[in-house]
């Protein structure tokens, strides 16, 4: 008797263990189907350069992230079991090349080993409001360059459209400095706002842009752009080419090569190495003649310019040697002035010659009152 009891209360033990181990293991998802792998359609993958640069398996889980994300979900299950290190790469470069996710947040959760993933979102009053915002934003935006033939001169207008549009403000002082929202419909953002403003607009246009971070030659952590010019890759840096002067902007970092541009512009390569960028033919100073490689040509920019009746000359100089040369004779020795009087420049009883120099990046600006 004593043993059939023994047997039946082991039978209860092994039936709920069974039992809890069956609601654990359910829970847990570890005999849950995975979800078939899916990616980005044509189109979706035509406008993301970097996602058509990741492996087989990291596009299936990109496209499980964006998918989720553009529907805010909180947990996201991954088409496959990922490493926590692929895991955070991969959305860290989504949370940067998704200039839309105005509301995600750029805290995440990993571990060793990823199955679902946990996605975190900005604390947010009225996000359908906002969407709809930064909706219209983006609409008014490209309305206005419905008219501007060639991507090149598109790529102006965005530049110009931000500069005139926001206001630079450092760190993360509002909820939404660092996203597009915040440059396009709020007026305030850093450098990582405006540079995934104008990725935004830029792929609202048709071209292909990515945002790409770093740090400045003074160490500081700075987000720039690259955006794809009739086939070419180009760097361009909306944000300091905002003086936060009304109707003033800088302009050497317009469509630059990486010689002109990795001067200042250090970028981290560790998610992702930019695009090779070898061209300089719409950098502003080359395409609008105003880049001397010799001292000869610096004088002939100037007696055309002022020929022309400009009262404000920018010339970019080839070396630092040029540089000086022709401040030293023209501007310290003043010669400037009898060259105003060779070419008629009109400019009544006196004129007061101001500067802007920026000799590390060997640009200088007169400008004739």
């Amino acid at each position: 008797m004593a043993k059939k009891i023994i047997t039946a209360l082991l039978c209860v033990v092994c039936a709920c263990c069974l039992f809890f181990a069956w609601r654990f293991i359910k829970k847990s998802g570890v005999m849950r189907d995975y979800p078939n792998l899916e990616y980005l359609k044509s189109d979706e993958s035509a406008q993301r350069p970097i996602y058509r640069r990741l492996t087989k398996e990291e596009k299936s889980i990109y496209t499980a992230l964006y998918r989720g994300i553009s529907e805010r979900k909180e947990d996201i299950p991954l088409p496959i079991e990922t490493d926590g290190k692929t895991y955070s790469r991969i959305y860290c470069i989504l949370e940067k090349q998704e200039s839309e996710f105005f509301y995600l947040d750029s805290m995440y959760y990993t571990a060793q080993k990823i199955r679902d993933a946990k996605i975190v979102y900005k604390n947010i009053n009225d996000p359908e409001i906002k969407q709809k915002e930064l909706d219209g934003a983006v609409n008014a935006a490209v309305k206005g360059a419905k008219n501007i033939v060639g991507e090149e001169n598109i790529a102006r207008y965005l530049n110009d459209y931000i500069v005139k549009k926001c206001r630079y403000i450092t760190g993360d002082e509002r909820q939404f400095a660092s996203t597009a929202y915040g440059c396009l419909v709020e007026g305030e953002a850093n450098c990582e706002g405006y540079a995934k403003a104008f990725s935004l607009l830029a792929k609202k246009m048709g071209m292909e842009s990515i945002v790409v971070t770093g740090t400045t030659d003074k160490g500081e952590n700075h987000a720039w752009n690259q955006v794809k010019v009739n086939n070419e890759w180009f760097n361009i840096d909306v944000t300091w080419a905002d003086t936060d002067i009304e109707g003033e902007m800088r302009q050497m970092y317009f469509l630059c090569s990486d010689e002109d541009f990795s001067k200042t512009h250090y970028a981290d390569d560790s998610l992702f190495s930019p695009f090779p960028c070898t061209s300089n033919k719409w950098n502003y100073y080359i395409n609008g003649d105003l880049f001397a490689d010799t001292y000869e040509k610096a004088g002939e920019i100037v007696r055309r310019e002022l020929k022309n009746g400009n009262g404000t000359i920018e010339i970019r100089f080839a070396s630092p040697e040029l540089y000086k040369k022709f401040r030293e004779e023209f501007i310290t020795e003043e010669n400037i002035f009898r060259i105003l009087d060779e070419t008629g420049y009109e400019y009544g009883e006196e004129v007061t010659l101001s500067l802007k120099e920026n000799e590390q990046e060997l640009c200088l600006t007169m400008l004739f009152t």
